[in-house]
């Protein structure tokens, strides 16, 4: 009986697909693509543009395969790819507002929500942020990046990033209010 490696590795995969190999390229897209078009999805509410977007960040994947060196994770060098590819994607649609306008004119809207958090609760709370808000948040909060490199990518100020993490967490707050479902309620109901 002739034993079939289900596994393969990783670095290998890389190399096939950097020398044209179609196969290992597939392979590398259906491997990271789920959990791409996830990240993708959490900065454009659209789905069929998060998958656009998706796309369009591994086509620069494997365009720049050769780059990528080995030194930190793959699914790392691929992930700062997409968020790279969706703030790309925001800015050209003019998605982006910097403005606390945007904050005070949004009504509050009431979901009728459960008391149970889920993921895709979470995400429909994130999703009404105005969409530099939410960049931010998601910025900083998800993916981990520190104020002067959100400033950086988003050109503003470090000031500006502080600014929008600190009112995108308060609108999340509000939200939760709203809808029943703030930890402080939560807390004091049991």
């Amino acid at each position: 009986m002739k034993i079939v490696a289900l596994y393969t590795n990783e670095k290998q995969l890389i190399k096939k697909a950097i020398a044209g190999e179609q196969q290992s390229q597939k392979q590398l897209y259906n491997k990271f693509a789920p959990k791409m078009l996830g990240i993708c999805r959490q900065y454009i509410k659209d789905v069929h543009f998060a998958e656009d977007v998706m796309v369009d960040g591994f086509v620069k994947v494997f365009k720049n395969l050769n780059s990528f060196e080995h030194r930190g994770s793959f699914e790392g060098w691929v992930r700062r790819i997409m968020v790279r590819e969706c703030i790309s994607f925001l800015r050209k649609k003019q998605f982006v507002v910097y403005d606390e306008e945007t904050y005070l004119s949004k009504p509050a809207q009431d979901e009728g929500m459960t008391s149970a958090f889920d993921v895709e609760y979470v995400q429909q709370l994130i999703d009404e942020l105005p969409e530099g808000y939410k960049m931010v948040f998601l910025l900083y909060a998800i993916e981990g990046y520190k104020h002067h490199e959100i400033a950086k990518m988003l050109k503003i100020s470090e000031g500006t990033s502080k600014s929008q993490l600190f009112k995108a967490r308060k609108m999340l707050q509000e939200n939760l209010k709203l809808s029943g479902l703030s930890p402080n309620k939560r807390s004091k109901g049991k």
